[in-house]
């Protein structure tokens, strides 16, 4: 973040997420810098405003962990990262992939314990399959493009599919569910796209499909998630995120002495893979992440220089708070 300033903006480090208790670190601050396990209710908003706060800027491209709503109403502006490092989201699912299809989670236990079998440890060819993309956006063209490289024939449904995609060919939603061997998310989450995979959907499946979300975790309705993996319907299971995962992920719960229950039943399939929302989590993702939050706070603050001469804005720099 400091690279990406350059001393334009001062800015304060709160380790602590975003909360009804840690919301008094924004006293005297201008703007507020979240992230997607913040907590920005409206009580949360709320406070902000009768702080000062005018502005939240928020480090993903998604924006559903915002009350757009109790924002508007207390006249805070909201703003996001357009777009960043897509290609760290697609090289993270084709390593869910290639870690589900190869075993390796198991074989690396094998061989820890020196079992050097290769029992339970076959896989498939990717070449010759057939990819579902469900999202045709920057990420979903770049998760494409590597399937592509496979040798994988790429299926895609987007309600607003983009005209320049070469290689992708465009397909109803349910031909696309009903002939994929791999099925890959990448859609925000919507009213329209919340469980979007559920019972009816996972039912026009093919037994034993692949299926990878890096997205949202409330795409997927969890409980219809378990049936179909206990029935052998879903054959690999993928995720980075879970419909569950605020106040459970970017944090330490290994001691917890009652865990998430769901998250449990899941990870005990051996054809389950979960990550902790980190595919965007490459050094350039974050640095590019960074230059487009500062882009952001320097786009508010020359709004805020020409509401001064109006006497709409305080001067001086943005004074920031960012919830690590």
């Amino acid at each position: 973040m400091a690279k990406a300033n350059r001393k334009k903006h001062e800015i304060t480090l709160i380790s602590n997420p975003l909360n009804l208790d840690t919301v008094i670190y924004a006293e005297g601050k201008d703007a507020v810098i979240v992230f997607v396990h913040d907590d920005v209710s409206e009580q949360v908003i709320k406070k902000l405003a009768n702080m000062g706060i005018k502005y939240l800027v928020t480090r993903s491209s998604g924006t559903d962990h915002i009350d757009k709503e109790a924002a508007a109403k207390y006249h805070i502006k909201i703003g996001k990262a357009r777009s960043y490092s897509p290609q760290a989201r697609a090289e993270h699912v084709i390593a869910l992939a290639f870690t589900l299809n190869r075993h390796v989670v198991k074989a690396d236990e094998h061989t820890h314990n020196f079992d050097f079998r290769g029992n339970g440890l076959v896989g498939f060819n990717f070449s010759g399959k057939t990819v579902g993309v469900i999202g045709i956006g920057k990420n979903g063209l770049a998760v494409a493009k590597l399937f592509n490289g496979l040798g994988c024939q790429v299926l895609g449904y987007d309600m607003h599919f983009p005209d320049d995609t070469e290689n992708i060919e465009r397909t109803t939603l349910a031909n696309l569910l009903a002939n994929s061997d791999i099925i890959t998310l990448h859609l925000p989450l919507t009213t329209f796209t919340k469980h979007l995979i559920n019972k009816d959907t996972i039912y026009q499946m093919k037994d034993g499909v692949m299926l990878i979300n890096t997205s949202r975790g409330a795409i997927i309705d969890t409980i219809d998630l378990l049936e179909a993996l206990k029935r052998g319907k879903i054959g690999y299971l993928g995720l980075d995120v879970y419909e569950y995962e605020k106040g459970l992920f970017f944090e330490d719960h290994e001691n917890d002495i009652v865990k998430d229950h769901l998250l449990q039943r899941l990870m005990q399939y051996p054809n389950v893979v979960v990550t902790p929302h980190q595919a965007y989590l490459t050094k350039e993702s974050l640095q590019e992440l960074a230059d487009e939050t500062i882009k952001n706070l320097d786009v508010w603050q020359e709004d805020m220089c020409a509401a001064r001469a109006s006497g709409d804005a305080k001067e001086g720099h943005v004074n920031t708070p960012v919830q690590n």
